[in-house]
């Protein structure tokens, strides 16, 4: 619940207790009481927009109106027996409704925030429609349709900067729409992702306290946003770098062009790995292309904020989920890729992890209950999948094959405690009931995800002494750490 949110909750719970138990209220405290909570929702509307969830309080600030004309219309003696009735009316009630829906649907739909990046900089972000012309689009029947990309890049800005922060979602209702869709669950419940604001300024001037900085990739999961890890990019952007966020058209949730044309999900064809595989490979031919156009931007910015500002000798990438199968393949594909994190994803794609490692640096994080995987899916869910536990479980032992040797050559392998493969995106901040549904401390596990990502890059893009990870190499409370 947002500040003003709960001062205005709290102000309504103590008026209407007021309102209900004091034995004689004047009329003009009655409007003064009114007059108080009506300027507090106000000031939340316009400070920090209304939403559905909040109706119940905002319904409560008539309550004080609804007593002075009931004292206005009646005498006295008629006052007081209305009163009696009304009371017990709104005791009954408003005890039950009040408290349960009024305080509990803010509560547990929030306006999520983002913690406030660590880091010396300032945050910017920018926009790009980028079209391949080299490769058809094959999710549509036009002809002639290319493959489109949307992209999205954060970056240092000047501290001189200034700006409103850019929404976490500039077309709320699409998103709204496409994660109810994702996740199988009311639209409704998605609607105030509108609200939610980063801290990056949109169109901020690029710091000049650095000549270049090193560029990150990031690449989201099936039915996933370029933007889906905030929590991360933001904390990475804070320290000095570019991070350039990749909406993989037809398989993000939802992808706004700036014509207005919008592009849902597609759901993929068949989950055996096979598919997955070659799936995968359009996913490295979208990497490898909005590599080559941060080439050409760094050559030339027609907006002169990239030009020369882009280090191409220190690149890295990081992904979730699909998006780590792409990082993974991109790191033995592309030698322009230095080093890079896979978070949670299975290594799909055309090529292996060689026995003899992978020969550039690379961390591997996972969560404990994915690398169980079918000992804790009931058969209802399994059957709700379309498979059967026997298929499922092949499908893990030989997707978890793929990962022995991901260690080799002195590489890293993270397996984060209490942990569901979605804890890796800004997914369970939406609501705490993910967090007591799916055991998770998110905030917690976030922390820790950016603390060792950050070490991570920082030695290998940066030069920088290790804080972290060969410090932690063993098993602790949160996690497992383990070195080839």
């Amino acid at each position: 619940m947002r500040s003003l949110e709960m001062l205005t909750a709290i102000f309504n719970v103590l008026m209407l207790g007021w309102v209900i138990f004091a034995p004689n209220k004047s009329q003009r405290g009655l409007l003064v009481g009114f007059g108080a909570s009506a300027v507090l929702v106000l000031i939340h509307g316009f400070s920090e927009g209304m939403r559905w969830h909040m109706i119940p309080i905002y319904v409560m600030t008539i309550v004080p109106i609804v007593i002075a004309a009931l004292r206005y219309k009646f005498k006295p003696k008629e006052v007081k027996q209305k009163a009696s009735r009304i009371r017990t009316l709104l005791i009954t009630a408003l005890a039950f409704i009040y408290a349960s829906i009024a305080v509990a649907l803010p509560l547990l739909l929030p306006v999520f925030t983002f913690e406030k990046p660590k880091g010396p900089y300032p945050i910017g972000t920018v926009s790009y429609d980028w079209k391949d012309e080299r490769r058809e689009e094959l999710y549509t029947s036009a002809p002639d349709d290319k493959r489109e990309l949307m992209v999205q890049i954060w970056y240092p800005a000047n501290l001189a900067s200034k700006g409103k922060c850019a929404p976490y979602v500039a077309y709320p209702d699409l998103f709204a729409n496409g994660y109810s869709k994702a996740l199988n669950m009311p639209k409704p419940l998605f609607t105030s992702i509108g609200l939610v604001k980063t801290h990056a300024v949109e169109g901020a001037a690029l710091s000049d306290k650095e000549p270049e900085y090193p560029v990150l990739l990031f690449s989201h999961s099936l039915n996933g946003a370029k933007n889906q890890n905030t929590f991360e990019i933001e904390q990475l952007v804070s320290h000095g770098y570019i991070v350039v966020g990749i909406d993989h058209t037809y398989h993000s949730t939802t992808t706004v062009f700036p014509d207005g044309r919008v592009v849902h999900f597609v759901p993929q064809e068949s989950n055996t790995i096979d598919y997955l595989d070659k799936l995968n490979d359009k996913w490295v031919e979208d990497a490898t292309f909005v590599l080559n156009q941060i080439e050409e931007l760094t050559q030339h910015d027609p907006d002169n904020r990239f030009t020369g500002r882009m280090d191409l000798e220190r690149i890295g990438m990081f992904g979730h989920s699909f998006g780590g199968a792409t990082t993974v393949q991109m790191l033995m594909k592309d030698s322009r890729i230095k080093a890079a994190i896979n978070m949670d994803g299975g290594l799909y794609g055309k090529l292996r992890v060689p026995a003899d490692g992978l020969k550039k640096p690379f961390l591997m994080m996972s969560a404990d209950d994915t690398l169980t995987g079918t000992e804790k899916m009931s058969d209802e869910y399994i059957a709700s999948q379309g498979t059967t536990r026997a298929d499922l479980t092949k499908f893990f032992r030989d997707t978890f094959a793929r990962q022995e040797s991901v260690t080799a050559g002195g590489n890293y392998l993270m397996t984060i405690k209490n942990m569901k493969h979605m804890g890796f995106s800004d997914t369970y901040l939406m609501s705490p009931l993910y967090e007591r549904m799916e055991g998770v401390d998110i905030r917690s596990a976030h922390r820790l995800i950016n603390d060792y990502s950050l070490d991570f890059f920082n030695h290998y893009l940066k030069q920088q002494p290790f804080k972290k990870l060969e410090q932690n190499i063993g098993d602790h409370p949160e996690f497992t750490l383990q070195k080839g």
